[in-house]
């Protein structure tokens, strides 16, 4: 009997720390569980920013679509008929033009059949024909076009006060050339180039110098 007294004696006057220690421990639990948690939102709010950083990048790299470039690089002659006399003024030359586009985009630009037409201070006087075909990406399709240049439409007056003044033919190239740009087979954007150069073809060498291409 005095056994069961002190027993219960000790568990009345048990040490109230056990309960603390337990208490402390739940915190440090939940501060860790929270800890955790905290990190592991970090962490996919970082990712989240990676990834739209990434996704940014490419957005104005890879898939921004540019307009394709196309210029008249060259030319050599044919035939070279070329009259000076201020009585009958006249040309008739067989030009191959060298001619290029140049895709700066991440995709290839397929383009369709189209035309370059030259003009003698606002007369027409020629026109090349352009196939169909494509520029792979970041790179530059060259190719020749052949177009027969004459005078037969052109002013006597102004052609004999040109090679007047002048030994050269000045010649203007004017084009659009129609097509699309495929990136990735992810992304098609149809896509529009113009062709506006300016040329002479100097006379005496039969040579094509002073290409300025806008």
């Amino acid at each position: 009997m005095a056994e069961n007294n002190h027993q219960a004696g000790e568990k009345a006057y048990a040490s109230p720390y056990g309960r603390v220690d337990e208490e402390v421990a739940s915190v440090a639990q939940k501060n860790e569980k929270r800890k955790k948690r905290v990190k592991c939102f970090t962490y996919v709010a970082v990712f989240i920013v990676i990834q739209s950083v990434i996704f940014m990048i490419f957005g104005l790299t890879i898939m921004k679509v540019r307009t394709p470039k196309f210029h008249v690089r060259s030319a050599t002659f044919g035939a070279f008929e070329v009259s000076t006399l201020d009585t009958n003024p006249s040309f008739n030359i067989n030009m191959i033009a060298d001619l290029s586009v140049r895709n700066r985009n991440f995709g290839q630009y397929k383009y369709q059949n189209s035309t370059v037409e030259f003009f003698f201070r606002g007369t027409k006087v020629g026109e090349a024909r352009i196939v169909r075909s494509r520029a792979n990406a970041r790179s530059t399709r060259r190719f020749l076009a052949t177009v027969d240049l004459s005078s037969a439409g052109v002013p006597t007056e102004v052609l004999a006060n040109e090679f007047r003044t002048h030994a050269l033919i000045p010649l203007t190239s004017r084009s659009t050339l129609r097509g699309k740009v495929e990136i990735m087979k992810l992304m098609k954007k149809n896509k529009s180039t113009n062709m506006n150069c300016t040329m002479e073809i100097m006379i005496s060498s039969k040579q094509l110098g002073n290409i300025s291409c806008r």
